[in-house]
């Protein structure tokens, strides 16, 4: 669902004196507790896709997408993400096909997809090939014609008049009412239904910040009780990473990109969880702001999904080459050895400069094997081979190598005998590197020609290396 309001890096101010130094963890976590949540163990060092089903094919088709499966084990990616798979309503659809995320029936199949048969298959199949598979999940509202309105009418939040209350602007939905316990039962009950019977292994969860914390701990247990799940959340809400959700999304990252490159013309001019949004022009050395505020406040071992696209971004805010211009390939980069897990979504590993229609059928992307599908492999290659990568508390803690330009991003991290060596220059001009403090040493392997070099003095404009021993 596209977010109407946007995170802001307010509090940013108050960790600022703290993040120059060598280490990342500068802000006191000791107030921080850990994540309940049980990660599953292949999760550690895996990487997302997410998959738009009406715009992979032609054809738009469960049955279309299937022979690309073998493509994606080849890219090296993980997870595979549905977007919403379920029928969509059609009372006061948008567009000629609708949302995905105006739900019909939770347990019905869309017929523009295919037949339910042909999902159980696939899902299936891939699991087989050593996927793990996520469904989109809308538990905040359904479609505006769900089978649950004339069924359970109790069972939506009413405005004044006694009707449906309509979330936002999404007028093709009404909000649930999570006070009705009975409610809550029967999206539980949903829930399971596809752990049960298609054996999937996890949601995405939807604007799940608006749904309330205590809903999604009771549906994890249920969830876990019949196979241990993953689950993610579109949401930043702390308190969702204690007991619920294995990962949420890292909005502030993606912010922070769009500021360092398009500075104001990143804004949105909204506020967004009580935040109010101040964007402004920022730097590379404002990452460790950024990382520092999320030490302070997120529970140890969970993690941060981390991206350049996705479908909101992609089709209402434009690709990632409008909003990064030449930074794409560095901050791709940085999505990759932040910790957290990285996301491609639909077309990303094509190079696709373009917006994908949301309510439309749209042409594909070209698939034809490219420059781009290779670099994305080799980031699939270096998230897998590399401990220091590992998410969660698993991975190397940030070691940080400040310079005279706040320009330049070096760190490294180290897990065992796995060290990744990190050399950004999230800037269009050319820059030395002169170290304020400690400079790395060694003898480092440069990851993408697999050669033994010294350590650069300089970098070019939107320059990346990355080094491992």
């Amino acid at each position: 669902m596209k977010k109407l309001f946007y995170f802001s890096f307010l509090s940013a101010i108050l960790f600022l004196s703290g993040c120059s130094g060598s280490n990342s963890k500068t802000a006191d976590t000791e107030h921080v507790p850990a994540t309940e949540v049980k990660h599953p163990e292949w999760s550690r060092q895996a990487v997302i896709y997410e998959v738009n089903i009406r715009q992979y094919t032609q054809e738009g088709t469960f049955e279309a997408f299937r022979p690309h499966l073998p493509r994606l084990r080849e890219l090296g990616v993980d997870v595979l993400w549905f977007m919403p798979v379920y029928p969509i309503s059609e009372v006061n659809r948008k567009g000629t096909l609708g949302s995905y995320y105006a739900i019909r029936d939770y347990k019905g199949v869309n017929p523009e997809f295919g037949t339910a048969n042909e999902f159980r298959s696939l899902v299936k199949e891939a699991q087989k090939m050593g996927f793990k598979v996520l469904l989109d999940w809308v538990a905040n509202h359904s479609g505006g014609d769900n089978i649950w309105l004339e069924e359970h009418p109790d069972w939506y939040v009413r405005d004044e008049n006694g009707d449906p209350m309509i979330p936002y602007d999404w007028s093709d939905t009404y909000k649930l009412d999570y006070t009705n316990p009975d409610m809550r039962a029967g999206m539980i009950d949903a829930l399971t239904y596809w752990v049960s019977e298609y054996n999937i292994d996890g949601y995405r969860c939807d604007v799940a910040y608006e749904v309330p914390t205590d809903f999604w701990e009771d549906a994890r247990q249920k969830l876990d009780a019949i196979k241990p799940v993953f689950m993610l959340a579109e949401a930043e809400t702390a308190d969702l990473l204690e007991k619920a959700f294995d990962m949420n999304y890292n909005w502030r990252l993606k912010d922070l990109m769009n500021q360092i490159v398009q500075g104001e013309k990143a804004a949105h001019g909204t506020t967004y969880q009580n935040e109010t949004t101040e964007m402004a022009k920022k730097q590379a050395i404002d990452i460790d702001v950024m990382l520092a505020h999320q030490n302070s406040i997120y529970p140890s071992d969970s993690y941060r999904m981390n991206f350049i696209t996705n479908h909101d971004e992609n089709s209402w805010d434009g690709s990632e080459f409008k909003r990064l211009g030449q930074g794409v390939e560095a901050f791709a980069v940085l999505t990759y050895t932040l910790p957290g897990m990285p996301l491609i979504y639909t077309g990303q590993e094509t190079g696709m400069d373009r917006e994908l229609e949301f309510f439309e059928k749209d042409t594909p992307p070209d698939w034809t094997i490219n420059p781009w599908f290779d670099f994305y492999k080799k980031l699939n290659e270096l998230k897998h081979t590399q401990e220091a990568l590992a998410a969660g508390t698993k991975g190397g803690d940030m070691v940080r190598y400040p310079t005279e330009s706040d320009d330049l991003y070096i760190f490294s991290r180290t897990q065992g005998n796995s060290t990744v060596l990190v050399y950004l220059n999230l800037n269009g001009t050319p820059s030395a590197i002169t170290y304020k403090e400690n400079a790395p040493a060694g003898s480092y392997q440069n990851f993408f020609t697999a050669t033994q070099e010294e350590l650069p003095s300089q970098l070019d404009a939107w320059e990346y290396r990355v080094y491992v021993k």
